[in-house]
């Protein structure tokens, strides 16, 4: 009797990646295979999103000339990419996780407004200036943490429970701040997230900073892999030991965490805390979460990128900027992106199935 070869006898062996490959004993994919499996894998995707933000900076050497390739427009390109930088790794880890936010906005706005009251700036005068960063990333994490329970604990539908946060956190962000402009006295705090380090401005070194905090959370820690497992299967994530519900909390208090460190760096940049602030970034974000591969259902994408998608629009809003072009042009051309970005997942997600 021929002895079975170890770990085939029993059905029960056979891994998730053997069944995925097409079962035991499949024959090996042509070369048209390959190239398909690359371009879905995560490298394949970096490199089309590269190669996208290539011609998007030689379309802009091109039509914009000299005002395009100096120094000075570099940095504002990074400066101009930072706050939606910030949001959208914050907005990778949820949509990963099978959720969505879009009371970011409002939230920005909202954390500009509460730390920069009179009361709050009367306090930083007497202690430090930090006191302000400290609330406005508290006003982040307690805000995303109510999202989180409703969410989690409700249960609230993701699109639904943001949606009426956006909402109430605007009205808030109103009432606190009388619809006015409250401006910041305290030269040091906008002095010292103006400024730069090495030539580097310090707003851009913070981005660095969180995308690089988040790449290690994502890929690194068990944080991380629980994120992909409960937006890719949350039942299967249940099954497996992870609470599901907690670990959906914090993916909004995280998201409130990152609301918090672009509060601080817009109201710098501005000078000022108000209601209007954070007017828009909510679907930036979004759109640069997508743009970089992460799918809306969840389960897949990459802080990289993330950064990506983001430096594309940044670009893309600089190119259109230097060419004179209105923002009606420029939002019809995001929206196309946008509508690109998801049909190429679409075809993408197709694929892996046949396979």
């Amino acid at each position: 009797m021929t002895p079975t070869p170890p770990g085939r006898g029993d059905t029960a062996t056979v891994t998730a990646e053997e069944v995925a490959a097409g079962g035991i004993g499949s024959p090996p994919e042509p070369r048209q295979g390959a190239r398909r499996s690359f371009l879905s894998s995560p490298v394949g995707r970096h490199v089309g999103l590269v190669i996208a933000l290539v011609v998007l900076v030689v379309i802009g050497m091109v039509t914009a000339g000299d005002r395009f390739a100096t120094g000075s427009n570099l940095r504002t390109v990074l400066t101009l990419a930072v706050v939606t930088g910030v949001l959208s790794i914050g907005m990778t880890f949820v949509i990963i996780g099978g959720g969505i936010d879009l009371s970011v906005g409002s939230l920005v706005a909202l954390c500009t407004v509460w730390s920069t009251t009179v009361a709050t700036q009367e306090m930083a005068g007497k202690s430090t200036w930090w006191l302000i960063v400290l609330v406005a990333v508290l006003v982040g994490m307690g805000s995303g943490l109510v999202n989180g329970i409703f969410i989690a604990y409700g249960p609230i539908v993701p699109f639904i429970m943001t949606l009426a946060t956006m909402a109430a956190a605007k009205g808030l962000a109103e009432v606190i701040s009388q619809k006015k402009t409250q401006v910041i006295r305290d030269t040091g705090y906008r002095d010292f997230f103006t400024g730069s380090v090495l030539g580097i401005p310090t707003q851009v070194i913070v981005f660095v900073l969180v995308a690089a905090v988040g790449w290690i959370a994502l890929n690194r820690t068990t944080f991380g892999r629980r994120t992909y497992a409960v937006g890719g299967n949350p039942e299967a994530a249940r099954l497996a030991g992870i609470d599901v519900r907690r670990h959906t909390m914090l993916l909004y208090v995280l998201m409130g965490l990152c609301c918090g460190i672009a509060a601080v760096l817009i109201s710098a940049r501005t000078n000022s805390g108000s209601s209007n602030l954070g007017l828009g970034y909510e679907l930036d974000s979004i759109a640069a979460v997508v743009i970089g591969g992460t799918l809306l259902t969840g389960g897949r994408g990459t802080i990289v990128g993330t950064i990506i998608g983001v430096l594309i629009f940044s670009v893309l809003n600089n190119v259109f900027t230097l060419n004179n072009l209105d923002t009606s042009t420029q939002a019809i051309a995001r929206g196309a992106i946008i509508v690109i970005a998801v049909l190429l997942q679409q075809r993408a997600a197709r694929t892996e199935l046949r396979r």
